[in-house]
């Protein structure tokens, strides 16, 4: 076998090997869950809204990814900061931003988070330490590491996870962000959500090498591959990383292998793989399932309290819907507002 089939044989059979189920907490996992499955279902919403024509713009769907954030989300602390690039709204919802004003920057109204200015792909809170969604794709791994810089200057003993795609992982500016992170020992975790698929371009046909992790290794930046679709994996991971980072180490590098299954954008029909390979993926892989399969063999909780979740998650999804569709529009003058601050 040459090294070409090799690589993309590796690909197609990621291992999936999961994390330490000896140690789960029934608590902990149904928190989990509940998160993935709230990801889950506004996603599903939000697309429904898209179709309806409640959504301009571009509209990037998590679908199939919710245990990366929720895993990692759980391994850090109060005050450490997130970014991410323009798939960005399952990362809000982790970072404890209320639905509605996601919902609601979504639909272009004065109620959302940046006050309907910035749609799907550009908005933040710093009141969660959340600073944003970035639609140049890489651009958002400098800013986050500059967010490190600043952690460690200040003293804070915070960290900063930035995440960005596989499609992301060869750009120059990740690379020169990596290299002052390692230089300066910055406290950042860069998280690599390895969904296959860069827009429609697999990752065999775009990168020299499928091993993302080892990106950091020639500026001496530990990394390590992980099942992005398990979230005990994730957290587990997460938990190492964090530790590293926040002894003094410098930075980490997780590489997530995760799928997502919508395409990339709203408008793309996703026609570059198979709907065997998707079926295959949700019916073995799907993170909610896995989750849900583990609180039940574990009798951490029966089918009527998973139904009350489900039932709690569907209620909020549909009152953010609600929200973002009766909120008013932005008043023309917001256009001269939040263009310039004077230090």
């Amino acid at each position: 076998m040459g090294k070409a089939a090799a690589k993309a044989q590796k690909s197609e059979t990621p291992d999936y090997s999961g994390g330490n189920r000896s140690k789960v907490d029934g608590k902990q996992l149904r928190q989990y869950y509940r998160d993935m499955l709230l990801i889950r279902r506004f996603e599903e919403r939000a697309g429904q809204m898209y179709g309806m024509g409640l959504i301009g713009g571009f509209c990037h769907l998590y679908i199939g990814q919710e245990a990366v954030v929720v895993g990692m989300q759980a391994a850090i602390k109060d005050g450490d900061a997130v970014i991410t690039s323009y798939r960005d709204h399952g990362h809000m919802l982790a970072c404890g931003m209320d639905p509605k004003g996601v919902m609601a920057e979504l639909t272009g109204r004065r109620g959302g988070y940046s006050k309907g200015k910035g749609g799907s792909m550009h908005m933040f809170s710093r009141e969660k330490k959340f600073f944003g969604g970035h639609g140049i794709v890489g651009a958002q791994v400098p800013i986050g590491t500059g967010l490190a810089f600043a952690q460690k200057y200040n003293g804070t003993n915070e960290l900063t996870l930035a995440y960005f795609g596989d499609g992301s992982a060869n750009q120059g500016q990740v690379y020169e962000a990596m290299n002052m992170a390692a230089l300066w020992k910055l406290p950042v975790i860069y998280i690599i959500e390895n969904n296959k698929y860069a827009m429609g371009t697999s990752i065999e046909r775009a990168s020299a090498t499928i091993d993302l992790y080892k990106h950091g290794e020639s500026f001496g930046i530990p990394g390590e591959q992980v099942d992005g679709m398990d979230v005990l994996a994730v957290r587990e991971a997460g938990d190492r990383a964090s530790d590293y980072v926040r002894s003094g180490k410098g930075p980490y590098v997780l590489e997530m292998k995760t799928y997502r299954y919508r395409g990339h954008s709203m408008s793309d029909p996703g026609k570059y793989r198979t709907k065997d390979e998707v079926e295959r993926m949700r019916s073995e892989h799907d993170p909610i399932d896995q989750a849900r399969k583990l609180l039940l063999d574990g009798k951490h909780i029966d089918e009527a309290a998973l139904k009350e979740i489900d039932k709690e998650v569907k209620t909020i999804v549909a009152e953010a819907a609600e929200y973002a569709q009766h909120s008013p529009e932005p008043d023309p003058g917001e256009l001269y507002t939040d263009i310039l601050i004077e230090a």
